[in-house]
């Protein structure tokens, strides 16, 4: 495996030749900080993104050896809102098909807004609100976004946990390109999201991207200014924040 690796502002950024080999490292990274801060805390609490992109890291920690889940609190950063609850393009599921059955955490916390959106968001405001985020498990959309921080809603100094937002059509269209969903027009409109000061409060952060779909996500991230233009960006004043991206996703080599 060839790998390099660069910083950028406080952001550390691993490159990788093949997509299975970038999302092996990010899931042996994670793997490995999950079992070192279990052997300092009781419990940890995780935060997951729901996405095609994850597969490969997903994978690696769904077979992982040696991390005790059942002392593991797990969440994730966003829902789409109108969804029926037995959806299968709901993030709930993939995350629960992927990873949260097989490894059957301590807490499994999904966001449900069969009660309503505003329910939902303030109960999931009042479960993040327990305790410190030990770990977020992140990727970027192609316009930049964290979770459905698009530009347009994407809020550095966001006063909110957990918001209500729409998302913008680039945003929508990428559900088409993953896959997730057969046409543009049954992509739902509006989700709720993480805001990005709650996904940075995390303590340490592992962003996974692949794929040539990405390519200008990145680049804007890596070389654009801190803006909400790329709300990505803001990764790069993380403190202990890693990002993981194939050669698709990076577009050249690092000398």
């Amino acid at each position: 495996m060839k790998s390099a690796i660069e910083q950028v502002d406080a952001l550390r950024v691993c490159v990788f030749e093949t997509r299975q080999e970038m999302g092996g490292a990010a899931g042996k990274d994670i793997a490995a900080k999950i079992k070192a801060l279990l052997a300092e805390k009781e419990r940890l609490r995780i935060v997951f993104a729901a996405a095609p992109s994850q597969n490969e890291m997903l994978a690696f920690l769904a077979s992982a050896e040696g991390i005790d889940w059942s002392r593991i609190d797990v969440f994730h950063m966003d829902e789409y809102v109108g969804l029926p609850a037995d959806a299968t393009e709901r993030f709930a599921y993939f995350l629960t098909t992927k990873l949260f059955a097989k490894v059957l955490p301590r807490t499994v916390n999904l966001i449900d807004d069969s009660t309503g959106a505003d329910a939902a968001r303030l109960h999931y405001k009042q479960l993040l609100e327990q305790g410190p985020i030990d770990i977020v498990c992140l990727g970027i959309g192609e316009n930049g976004h964290l979770a459905f921080n698009d530009p347009p809603v994407a809020d550095f100094d966001d006063p909110e946990v957990i918001k209500r937002v729409q998302l913008d059509v680039i945003c929508r269209q990428q559900q088409v390109n993953d896959g997730c969903f057969a046409t543009f027009d049954d992509v739902p409109k509006e989700a709720l999201t993480l805001t990005i000061p709650t996904l940075l409060s995390g303590n340490h952060l592992f962003c996974v991207v692949p794929g040539k779909t990405k390519h200008q996500a990145v680049q804007a991230m890596l070389n654009g200014p801190i803006t909400t233009a790329c709300p990505a960006s803001i990764l790069r004043r993380h403190r202990a924040c890693t990002l993981y991206v194939d050669m698709d996703a990076y577009g050249q080599w690092v000398n």
